[in-house]
């Protein structure tokens, strides 16, 4: 084996351009399949983690600005939810709606003895709102039923914010008092700051509306979970429905979906796994292709390969050489070669899997609404790396395999008189 290493080996330093053109057919195919992989799974992982972090059984309304003309009111008016939006909802649609809720922001600065977060938007939310916006807990609790009663003052953390007010230790800040404006609450939970790095405080709905809040009767944003809506057919029938209930509270057109804005985790959750399946086929498809044009490029250099060394194996057999000696040869210079640029291409790839983690992956964009990631682990198993470089040399054996057998049958006079 050594002599045959050694052989090859010489084989590739008189032939430098081919053999290069060779790997880099090679390598080229295997670094590019990765990437494409790579980067497809980071959009899929990042929008896999949008969708992990809310309840999917779940409903948002929004107040939003009227697109017709209705009753003699014009178009362009500003719709703000109110309690009759809130009572409508939690009474008429009880058929499939479980618990309603109403979140409200509101921006101020808190303080913690000599450390400040300014502009900290805090939201006023009902303890259902723990159930539809997912956040671990990393110590404490979140806000509870009590806490709405009484209007306490307490504080539900990220952990970010904590290390600010606290960069020694942000559990300590757990049953501490902070500043909130003018006013005194208690830290009771710190929950992990999400990928999407969404930055909010959370505080009971009834003492941030009471406090922070108009004098009017808008409530912020209504929420809820429901059940009994399982297919899209359902859903939108239900918005429909909901819809039009909740403008006529505003005197707004009954088609008017731009008056009140519905955001549905069930169908956004349905488009996303639509989309991603559409992502995943396309990233396959073109991953495939661009791996077989490496192949195609591996197959045509070592057919021509096979075709030059006609002469070199009429020699080899004039001297005594076996047809196996002559095809094993070739068998091995071609898994040798591919083998090793299928490496070189697949670490490349890793390589540059990595960059765009490192790069890309903590990037978030502002949505108005929420921040996101757009791109996460921008992996692929080991397992398709390897099967890729596989494919590729047993693509390149093959190609090199029909000539090699046909060129170690030919007699030494005929190979010898070749071209």
């Amino acid at each position: 084996m050594h002599d045959i290493i050694t052989e090859i080996w010489q084989t590739a330093r008189r032939n430098k351009l081919r053999t290069s053109l060779t790997g880099f057919a090679v390598a080229w195919g295997i670094f590019m399949l990765i990437v494409l992989l790579g980067a497809g799974n980071g959009l899929i992982n990042a929008n896999m983690q949008q969708a992990g972090n809310w309840l999917t059984n779940s409903m948002e309304l929004y107040g939003g600005r009227t697109s017709k003309a209705y009753k003699g009111l014009t178009e362009g008016r500003n719709i703000e939810l109110n309690t009759q939006d809130l009572a409508a909802t939690e009474t008429e649609f009880s058929k499939h709606i479980d618990a309603v809720g109403a979140v409200y922001y509101h921006n101020v600065t808190v303080n913690y003895g000599e450390q400040f977060l300014t502009n900290l938007q805090i939201m006023g939310v009902y303890p259902i709102h723990s159930s539809i916006l997912k956040r671990d807990l990393i110590c404490g609790r979140h806000i509870n039923d009590i806490d709405m009663k009484e209007k306490r003052k307490v504080l539900v953390l990220s952990h970010k914010q904590a290390e600010e007010l606290e960069p020694k230790d942000m559990k300590t800040m757990l049953g501490k008092t902070v500043k909130v404006g003018d006013l005194s609450f208690k830290v009771v939970g710190i929950y992990k700051t999400p990928e999407d790095g969404e930055s909010s405080a959370y505080a009971a709905y009834s003492t941030i509306k009471s406090i922070f809040g108009s004098k009017n009767n808008s409530i912020g944003n209504i929420e809820f979970t429901f059940h009994g809506l399982k297919t899209e057919k359902d859903n939108d029938a239900f918005e429909n429905t909901l819809r039009r209930r909740l403008n006529s509270n505003h005197t707004a057109h009954p088609e008017d979906e731009r008056a009140i804005w519905i955001w549905n985790g069930y169908t956004q959750s349905m488009q996303m796994e639509n989309a991603l399946g559409i992502i995943r086929t396309a990233l396959w498809v073109v991953g495939l292709f661009t791996l077989l044009s490496g192949i195609v490029g591996v197959s045509n250099i070592m057919l021509i390969t096979v075709k030059e060394r006609t002469h070199e194996f009429g020699i080899r057999k004039a001297i005594g050489a076996k047809p196996w000696s002559v095809l094993r040869m070739i068998i091995v210079e071609s898994i040798i070669i591919t083998t090793f640029f299928g490496y070189v291409g697949m670490v490349l790839g890793v390589l540059a899997n990595e960059y765009m983690d490192a790069t890309l992956g903590h990037e978030t964009i502002d949505t108005g609404l929420f921040q996101a990631t757009m791109f996460l682990n921008p992996t692929v198993g080991l397992d398709v790396c390897i099967e890729a470089t596989m494919v590729m040399v047993i693509a390149g054996t093959f190609a090199g395999l029909i000539p090699a057998y046909k060129a170690s049958r030919i007699r030494p006079i005929e190979a010898l008189r070749a071209d």
